[in-house]
């Protein structure tokens, strides 16, 4: 027979609260600079700062979904959502601009990533 604690319940919820709380002021911050413009896109901008990093050699692609973003270090591909790679708004510079540092510290054998 199954046995269910209702101490579990106790237990997980602050963490369940915390991480929708997370979530729901991410995506807010990412609406307001959704609407705060830039002279570039996310991804002009993800490749301005690898080509004068020195890491020509990372490719940037499409990636699908909303807040999908991410570098990935095995194919050396940093991968933008569909917003952020077409949008010239602060917020998809900056999530760009923060995808490209992960390439910098890949380049740079950033012992957490390598």
């Amino acid at each position: 027979m199954l046995f269910f604690d209702p101490l579990y319940l106790i237990m997980i919820a602050p963490a369940l609260l915390l991480m929708f709380w997370a979530q729901i002021r991410v995506k807010s911050a990412f609406a307001r600079g959704m609407r705060v413009p830039a002279p570039l896109s996310g991804a002009a901008a993800a490749r301005y700062i690898l080509d004068h990093a020195g890491c020509p050699d990372v490719e940037i692609e499409i990636t699908p979904g909303t807040l999908s973003d991410h570098y990935d270090p095995r194919v050396r591909v940093l991968r933008l959502s569909q917003d952020v790679y077409h949008s010239r708004t602060a917020a998809a510079v900056g999530i760009a601009a923060h995808e490209a540092g992960h390439a910098l510290q890949h380049a740079q054998s950033y012992a957490p990533l390598v």
